[in-house]
């Protein structure tokens, strides 16, 4: 489980790419790729290292307005974790 206060960020094979003909965002990585929602790219676009799980919930926060705080930061830690299992996301601590 990533802690709130871990610091996630692409893994080094992984690279956020918007696509002009799609209109969305594709997570790179070797012989792969992956199309991302709206809220997944907003989370992508927010690790960069630095921020915290919880820094990245309270910028989300003004974007999802119909979501409490509890519930975006769960929704938030498990797309974490789930491309932290794929190898796409690394956690600082």
């Amino acid at each position: 489980m990533i802690p709130p206060e871990a610091k996630p960020a692409l893994a080094p094979k992984a690279r956020l790419r918007f696509d002009r003909t799609s209109g969305g965002y594709l997570l790179l990585y070797p012989e792969r790729g992956l199309a991302l929602n709206a809220t997944a790219a907003n989370i992508l676009k927010l690790c960069d290292g630095e921020l915290t799980v919880d820094g990245i919930v309270e910028k989300l926060q003004g974007e999802y307005l119909d979501r409490s705080a509890e519930e975006l930061r769960r929704d938030v830690l498990e797309f974490l974790e789930e491309m932290s299992r794929r190898g796409l996301v690394r956690v600082l601590e």
